[in-house]
């Protein structure tokens, strides 16, 4: 599980990144990344839409991204926020695709 510091949870800071961010999209999702010069480690935002599913089908996607980033985070350049926005699609893709699409993203985007 995500440790609070690793987490995005206000609305300005989820707003930053997606205005801001360098974007890579995939068919199950939008990665957005902004890169900041702040020694922390990297935080994640998810966004799951109820066009994604109802609430068994969305919190099954967020955990699945949950665990994906969890994962991914020893690569991500220290101090960068990203927020993945999932789609519709996400829902149906398999584990193994969605980490695929998601890790490409990231390995594009916000590697160290």
């Amino acid at each position: 599980m995500l440790a609070r510091t690793q987490r995005i949870t206000r609305g300005i800071d989820y707003r930053r990144v997606v205005r801001r961010g360098l974007r890579c999209a995939s068919t199950s999702g939008v990665t957005h990344v902004v890169h900041t010069h702040e020694e922390r480690p990297p935080r994640f935002g998810f966004i799951v839409s109820k066009a994604v599913g109802n609430a068994v089908t969305r919190n099954t996607v967020r955990r699945r991204l949950k665990a994906i980033c969890l994962e991914a985070t020893p690569q991500v350049r220290p101090g960068a926020d990203i927020v993945i926005r999932a789609l519709p699609a996400s829902a149906a893709t398999s584990f193994p695709d969605l980490r695929r699409d998601v890790m490409r993203c990231l390995e594009r985007k916000a590697a160290a």
